[in-house]
């Protein structure tokens, strides 16, 4: 009695966030030993440290410049840590209303396909017609009202707490590389007159990012795992979605999300973007192979 006793109160005491009450963690801050979780964790020399010593610095309101707290990631420390990520919600809305107001012309114009002649613009359209900015512009338009609401949800949900912990310029590198690389390999493996489009690449290269992020903290995987298998099973089960948007984003998101985190602090930079590089070099290589094999 007496052990299970102590057990529950040891789970009822388990520590939680001081400024997210409803995230257990089980990291301190390294000043004033608060409870932080990934959101609010700002790296610095030893340790994280919290938001609130972040700003009192020095005494001044604000860290010396010399001894400027970086995210874990290495990121600079923004006062709005959700920023891209509310501009890309915002991009992908208001990108979404064009879609409306325009009509197929521009969605035909803009989603990604191989090689196809479209009756609506009444020419020979395709990545492999040298439409290279279809890779891209395909991210950002979305097939329906759930489509585009599934993924923003998904953004929102994902990419805040992702952004807070690599800072913006990383964050934004890592999306955009995740979601070329779904492009390419779609490129690459589907047939090439079915068009595609969609964040969801993009996106499944955060949920890569958040399984590396949650190891590196020593979370429980368990959720994000469970969460990634259904979002699986209905990328493999459900008919008209491009599986291979949705893995070759997950595949980058976790190389770039593990240089990110991982990345020796001596060379941090350059071993995070020298990644990037070397995904960009994958990604050139299956379009210049899919080229060819169009040619």
């Amino acid at each position: 009695m007496d052990q299970a006793a102590s057990s529950a109160q040891g789970a009822q005491n388990t520590p939680v966030c001081y400024r997210h009450p409803d995230r257990e963690t089980g990291v301190r801050c390294t000043r004033c030993e608060r409870p932080i979780c990934p959101e609010c964790m700002v790296s610095a020399s030893v340790g994280f440290q919290c938001p609130d010593c972040v700003r009192e610095g020095s005494g001044t309101g604000h860290p010396p410049a010399a001894t400027q707290p970086r995210t874990l990631a290495g990121g600079t420390v923004a006062a709005d840590p959700r920023l891209i990520t509310k501009v890309l919600i915002g991009l992908n809305l208001a990108l979404f209303i064009v879609q409306l107001a325009v009509g197929n012309r521009f969605t035909d114009r803009f989603d990604l396909i191989g090689q196809a002649y479209v009756p609506l613009l009444g020419s020979l359209e395709g990545v492999s017609q040298g439409q290279y900015y279809r890779l891209l512009t395909a991210m950002f338009l979305h097939g329906g009202y759930i489509h585009i609401a599934f993924n923003m949800l998904s953004l929102w949900w994902i990419g805040g707490p992702l952004e807070a912990a690599f800072g913006r310029a990383r964050y934004l590198t890592l999306y955009i590389v995740s979601g070329l690389a779904g492009s390419a390999l779609t490129y690459l493996v589907a047939e090439p007159n079915v068009p595609s489009l969609g964040a969801s690449g993009a996106i499944f290269g955060l949920f890569g990012a958040t399984a590396v992020l949650m190891r590196r903290l020593n979370y429980d995987m368990r959720p994000v795992i469970a969460l990634l298998v259904i979002n699986l099973i209905i990328t493999f089960g459900v008919p008209n979605i491009a599986w291979q948007a949705h893995v070759g984003g997950l595949v980058a998101g976790v190389i770039t999300g593990y240089a990110m985190i991982h990345a020796p602090r001596e060379r941090r930079a350059l071993v995070q973007y020298g990644t990037c590089a070397l995904v960009l070099v994958v990604v050139a290589v299956m379009i210049a192979l899919r080229t060819a094999q169009l040619s």
